[in-house]
């Protein structure tokens, strides 16, 4: 994997960076302006004082830049100055300096040589005087930019300088700049009274640059690995660099960032410069203080660390100051940066870090009050592991398993359970301390595993889980495993899992009737009904029944669903509703978070079908926020945030859509579950024409390549392809997606997913690169029309084939194509979907200046202007502006028309024998003009009327009736 050695472009900092150009404003506004960028070691100042530099610079602005030297007080005087100054010297001669080359020599060697006097104040005051007056000149000609870097390190002179500049000379038309470590930054830091006094003075204004937040790493990411990186990628580097962009750039130096364990030596050895300076029982105390964690409780830390009570608190200031540790107002410490803690925990020797784990294990264990509530059991779980205790690790690591499990934590829960497993093998009495059985945990692991959203490797465990179980004794334990891998297989894009769950079903009809083995039937009735519809059927009656005779609620809960779902598929959606809405209101009476989430994924879905979209956005939202509370986001809850995210674009919330799929991708659904919020992601991207929306629409459409995908996923990836292939211009890809889509056997099954299909398919068709309008047509006869979106993407397609159609073939009758395009705008004025609405009323934009009818014509393209305006769909907006310049009208979020035609009327005289099929020289002859001529006036119009080519020139001008 190839990476970038530094992102190129500023990231996460556009507030920042707003701030500076308000400030360069100022200063071509002719104030004199200071702004002090703090900010800890790696977090951006550079990055962000240098984008500024560059926008002046663009601007014609004077720019000047120096460095302290790190030498400090130490250094030479004036360094910043110095280097600023003979930057100056190489782009501007000697004549920059206006004849006092002697004087600035004390600053410049370079200059000359320098008077004997020594510099006393009032030589300094004169020095002063001169670079003020230097400056001001500059300034005088241009505005000055000026940045002095590193301003922990300045010596003394350069401070005074400084505050002369600020405070007494105040330089018109001058921007400066200086940034500072503020990690440097000890409470006895000459610095800190200096920036004290700067910020009396008017003007002066602070910028402290923080941490990126999580998205900015993602940014950084992607630009170093040249695309998007999955969210755990992202979290794994994230949580290690906490936002710092230096660190994040050097741990992606690695390589692969999920596989980067260790801290680069570059890296490490610049975090424990530090740590390397301070006294000895300080380094001593970080590193005890580095195996309890990134934070740890005063108290904690003295009993490990047994030292004198003064000793400690001495240790401890001394790190405080360092600004490696911050004591936090609870009178516990924090590392200030997680990577510090890391190199210093990693720099234990092999028998101190077993010691000092076991230490922190056994204190925790007779003072539990020493850690935050709750936080004890996962503390002993991993103290007792990394001091290699392991028996007493097997046992706290199970009881920290399951105090992840009351908080819904089940992806810590898994990965502890794991442990358990792994430890299993080391522990000989593992099943006697633990209590029970090793398939006991396997399947514990397993359900933590797939609730976490972990399914390869919950495929796994079930495998194994499924070798140890005994079908024979154990019918139903063998039944739910097998329910588990059908699942995970369907979602994986194994298999559709029938066989499985076949199987499941006869080996749970053996099993005694009871809650567990009811509610396996319930979700089997489920999932039969995906692939043997009357077979569900008659399951889910029986788990009625069985509910019946049971009268438990959960039970009762769970045959509703079965109820529902096969309502859904056997009658209507409709059918299906009251008994989900039933199923939902259940649920969560009795706190059943898991079935009220499976009803609240279904309602949703069955409302969106219908055409309720407000509905089905509210129940979305209602589910998600369940699932998000009991920890399912990643797994059953996953497709709730995606509903609604299908939702908002219906309802033309665009924006908002986008920000839930956002953080759809944060959470990162496994498997299909991932599919279903990206393919509306990059639907959304290749509407707005958005920069690295192909990208996006290619990563969705390899899910495609899998064995298995299920319909309502395979269908909408058909469309996407179709779209990005056209949006990309390229119709052969488009034709093979297309043809491929139209071959789908689920098609007469699926009319919600095949109708934006098929309408998607006649824009292909009707484009002639291969295609026939008849496919579509033939195809589209098959499937059934039963609600409003279908009907209204029906209209959608006769309109495109009626149109395209007849303007290929020459066909056409002026206002002939007028009622399919005005039926097809009914349709979607009556569903309410905002952006469909806006392309149709384009076509019947077309079809109406195909008749001649530009009142309608301007009209229609008038209302979808507005439409396409308020959501941002650029490439629609790029199509009605085109439209409407070539058919001389006005429309609203498109420029308007250069004149009241088009064409001249020359122009049409030349463009009617084109599409007659003259050639230039017939042209000239016909109209007594010289061939150059003729071919002038071909280029035109192929110009304005925004086409490849004389073909393309002569179809549009009898789609248009231009003519």
């Amino acid at each position: 994997m190839t990476v970038r050695p530094s992102s190129r472009t500023l990231v996460g900092r556009e507030p920042e960076l707003e701030r500076l150009r308000e400030a360069l404003k100022h200063a071509r506004a002719g104030e004199s302006v200071t702004v002090l960028v703090g900010g800890e070691a790696g977090v951006g100042k550079t990055r962000l004082v240098g984008e500024l530099l560059g926008q002046a610079r663009a601007e014609g602005a004077h720019v000047l830049s120096g460095q302290c030297l790190e030498l400090g007080e130490e250094g030479p005087p004036f360094a910043p100055f110095a280097a600023a100054l003979r930057d100056l010297l190489r782009a501007a001669g000697p004549a920059a300096f206006a004849g006092h080359e002697q004087e600035f020599a004390r600053l410049l060697p370079e200059l000359g040589p320098v008077g004997p006097e020594p510099v006393v104040d009032a030589q300094r005051g004169s020095l002063f005087e001169l670079v003020a007056g230097l400056l001001a000149r500059l300034a005088g000609e241009r505005p000055l930019v000026f940045v002095v870097e590193d301003l922990h390190w300045a010596d003394r002179s350069t401070r005074d300088l400084i505050a002369f500049l600020v405070r007494s000379a105040r330089i018109a038309r001058t921007l400066l700049v200086c940034t500072y470590r503020s990690d440097e930054l000890h409470r006895g830091h000459p610095l800190r009274p200096f920036l004290a006094e700067l910020d009396r003075v008017r003007d002066v204004e602070r910028l402290e640059l923080g941490r990126l937040d999580r998205d900015g790493t993602a940014a950084i990411l992607a630009q170093l690995y040249g695309a998007e990186q999955s969210p755990r990628a992202v979290d794994s580097i994230h949580d290690r660099a906490q936002g710092n962009p230096f660190f994040t750039e050097e741990l992606a130096a690695c390589g692969d960032p999920q596989q980067c364990v260790d801290i680069p030596d570059t890296l490490r050895d610049l975090l424990l410069t530090r740590v390397d300076s301070l006294p000895d029982t300080a380094q001593r105390v970080l590193r005890i203080a580095a195996a309890g964690g990134i934070r740890i409780g005063h108290e904690l830390l003295a009993e490990v660390a047994e030292l004198p009570h003064g000793e400690l608190e001495a240790a401890l200031r001394v790190a405080v100051t360092a600004q490696l540790l911050v004591a936090e107002p609870n009178g516990g410490y924090e590392f200030r940066h997680a990577l510090v803690r890391e190199a210093v925990h990693d720099d234990l020797l092999p028998g101190e870090y077993a010691r000092l784990h076991a230490r922190y294990a056994a204190t925790i264990e007779a003072r539990p009050h020493l850690v935050p509530a709750g936080d004890a059991p996962a503390e002993l779980a991993h103290h007792w592991y990394a001091a290699n205790d392991l028996p007493r690790a097997l046992t706290a690591t199970l009881r920290a398993a399951v105090a992840a499990g009351e908080r819904y934590a089940y992806a810590e829960k898994s990965r502890l359970l794991k442990r358990v497993l792994k430890l299993w093998e080391q522990v000989p009495d593992a099943a006697e301390r633990l209590g029970m059985s090793h398939l006991s945990v396997l399947e514990e692991t397993l359900t933590a595993t797939v609730t976490a959203g972990d399914y390869m490797h919950a495929l796994t465990l079930v495998r194994v889980a499924l070798d140890e179980v005994d079908h024979d004794a154990e019918p139903l334990r063998a039944a739910l495993l097998l329910h588990q891998r059908a699942g995970l297989q369907r979602q994986l894009g194994k298999n559709d899992g029938s066989a499985d769950w076949r199987e499941a079903y006869l080996l749970a009809s053996r099993a005694p009737e009871e809650r567990r083995q009811i509610m396996l039937r319930a979700d089997l009735a489920s999932q039969f009904a995906w692939f043997d519809r009357p077979e569900g059927a008659r399951i889910a009656a029986e788990v009625a029944a069985a509910a019946e005779r049971q009268q438990d609620m959960r039970v009762k809960v769970a045959a509703i669903l079965a109820t529902g779902r096969i309502c859904r598929r056997e009658e209507s959606v409709e059918a299906g509703l009251a008994p989900l809405r039933e199923a939902a209101k259940l649920a969560r009476s009795i706190g059943d978070a898991a079935q009220f989430v499976k009803a609240m994924v279904n309602l949703s879905d069955s409302l969106f079908e219908i055409g309720d979209y407000a509905g089905s956005e509210r129940a979305a939202a209602d589910g998600a926020a369940e699932a998000e509370q009991f920890g399912i986001s990643r797994s059953s809850g996953a497709f709730l945030f995606s509903n609604r995210a299908e939702a908002l674009v219906a309802l033309g919330r665009w924006d908002e859509a986008d920000a839930l799929c956002a953080q759809t991708a944060r959470i990162d659904p496994p498997g299909a579950l991932g599919l279903h919020w990206l393919l509306i992601r990059a639907r959304l991207r290749l509407v707005r024409g958005d920069a690295g929306a192909g990208d996006l629409a290619a990563r969705a459409l390899r899910f495609s390549t899998r064995a298995y995908l299920e319909p309502q996923l395979r269908l909408p990836s058909h469309h996407l392809g179709i779209e990005a292939a056209l949006a990309a211009g390229d119709l052969a890809e488009a034709v093979r997606v297309a043809r491929a889509g139209l071959a789908e056997p689920a098609l007469a099954d699926q009319p919600r997913y095949a109708w934006p299909l098929l309408a998607e398919a006649a824009r292909v068709a009707v484009a002639g690169a291969g295609l026939s309008p008849d496919d579509v047509a033939s195809v589209a006869e098959t499937i059934d029309i039963r609600y409003a979106a279908e009907r209204a993407f029906a209209a959608d397609m006769r309109a495109t084939l009626d149109t395209g159609s007849r303007a290929a073939d020459g066909r056409r009758t002026p206002g002939e194509a007028v009622p399919a395009a005005r039926a097809a705008v009914t349709a979607w004025r009556a569903d309410g979907q905002p952006y469909p609405l806006a392309r149709a009323l384009v076509v019947l934009a077309g079809a109406a200046a195909g008749a001649g009818d530009r009142a309608l014509a301007e009209e229609a393209l008038d209302e979808a202007g507005e439409l396409a305006a308020r959501l941002d769909a650029r490439p629609l907006l790029e199509e009605i502006a085109t439209l409407a310049r070539r058919a001389g009208v006005r429309a609203r979020g498109a420029p308007a028309p250069a004149g009241p035609q088009l064409l001249t009327e020359r122009e049409r005289e030349v463009l009617r024998l084109v599409t007659e099929g003259y050639s230039n020289g017939r042209i000239a002859e016909r109209l007594y003009i010289s061939p150059k001529t003729a071919s002038v006036h071909v280029s035109r119009i192929i110009a304005k009327l925004e086409v490849a080519n004389r073909m393309e020139a002569a179809a549009t001008a009898r789609r248009l009736g231009l003519l």
